[in-house]
């Protein structure tokens, strides 16, 4: 009985021992504070809100806490999808701290990506779009004017849908319902580009496993968007990516990754040439630390930081979960001039510890950076 009961504990430990090796060691999760938060000569990060339901949870999914950002006259509107809510982040005495939390919308699902536009907002849920005006000045959606403008989204899989309005048009960007598959439908691990009032929607650029964040370069207009790669092909492939997206262009997925690297584990079919350099297949723009997840992106054109970073694109890492030394968790900056990725923000990992998790990174008004981590339910503002 004993040599049986030894055995089968021994077989636990090597099943165990196993899987870590093969999905990686998922980092323990605690809240901190920034006093270990590691950033360039003059910058200081400061909490600009708390408690926005991240911190209670043991070991939070990537819809725990605020996400997506959007500043609208001096108010912060911060999503938080695991409550359903979007909410307003006043700032009326200029203390550089939130005064309150003001529920601006609740009882959605997943709402996710947020933009305003000639009056509206406008919010991505996991399965519809919908628009909404604010009700006067107190912070409060008109629920008067609250219109569906798409109602038959994919669910399941990558469930955040990030929505932004550029141009008169709608864009919208839908993940994967997999690690890596061939999608039956084709408005997933797609951006789609819509009329304002939710018709006309196409696929504008396909190939892109999870383009959770995306935006569009102040001085030229163009789109550029992270990408979370697949999983399962160890520590350091397929590279997460940094795109430039251009109407009617295949990024490569399931079938490519990187610069037009052949995935060769899903994608078994024989070839007489490489068919990632197929018309239309598009390489990666700027390849990332495999499984560091970049989602939010800004370009920096405030008047605050030092004119080197003028230009520069900021990107949030919200980290590995794939991986046996964990990697992300951090926030960097890439100039634009020779595409050089260079930690920004550190500290967030700490001996396999996570105090925090960056997701979104908007620019405010005064020049210093706002950013939201899921995982502490916090908003921080970096400042110079």
């Amino acid at each position: 009985m004993n040599k049986k009961i030894v055995f089968i504990a021994i077989t636990l430990l090597l099943i165990i021992i196993i899987l870590a090796s093969f999905y990686g060691i998922k980092p323990s999760v605690k809240s901190g504070s920034l006093d270990g938060i590691n950033l360039p000569g003059g910058f200081n990060i400061d909490v600009f809100a708390e408690t926005l339901d991240g911190s209670s949870i043991s070991y939070p999914g990537p819809n725990s806490g605020p996400r997506m950002m959007l500043l609208r006259d001096n108010v912060l509107f911060v999503t938080i999808p695991n409550t359903g809510k979007v909410v307003a982040l006043p700032d009326k005495n200029d203390d550089k701290k939130a005064d309150e939390v003001v529920t601006f919308i609740d009882k959605l699902n997943n709402p996710h990506g947020i933009d305003y536009f000639d009056g509206w907002f406008y919010i991505a849920e996991e399965n519809r779009v919908i628009r909404v005006k604010e009700s006067g000045n107190d912070l409060h959606a008109d629920m008067n004017t609250f219109e569906v403008l798409i109602d038959n989204l994919p669910t399941g899989g990558h469930f955040t849908r990030t929505v932004k309005i550029h141009n008169n048009s709608l864009y919208l960007s839908i993940g994967s319902s997999c690690n890596v598959c061939i999608e039956q439908d084709e408005r997933r691990a797609a951006i789609l580009k819509c009329n304002l009032d939710g018709t006309g929607c196409r696929v504008y650029a396909k190939g892109l496993r999870n383009s959770v964040g995306f935006v569009f370069q102040p001085e030229t207009g163009v789109m550029y968007a992270t990408d979370n790669g697949r999983d399962m092909l160890g520590d350091d492939i397929p590279p997460d990516e940094i795109n430039i997206i251009e109407d009617g262009n295949n990024y490569g997925w399931p079938i490519c990754y990187g610069k037009n690297i052949h995935d060769t584990d899903f994608d078994k079919n024989v070839y007489v040439r490489n068919p990632c350099m197929e018309p239309f297949e598009m390489p990666s723009f700027i390849d990332l630390q495999a499984h560091s997840a970049p989602l939010g992106l800004a370009f920096y054109y405030g008047n605050s930081f030092p004119q080197e970073y003028r230009g520069d694109l900021f990107v949030a890492y919200h980290g590995s979960w794939n991986r046996n030394v964990p990697t992300g968790y951090k926030i960097v900056s890439i100039d634009m001039k020779n595409f050089t990725v260079t930690d920004f923000a550190t500290g967030w990992l700490k001996d396999s510890n996570v105090l925090g998790r960056p997701v979104d990174i908007i620019v405010a008004g005064d020049g210093s950076l706002f950013v939201s981590d899921d995982n502490a339910g916090k908003i921080y503002r970096i400042s110079y």
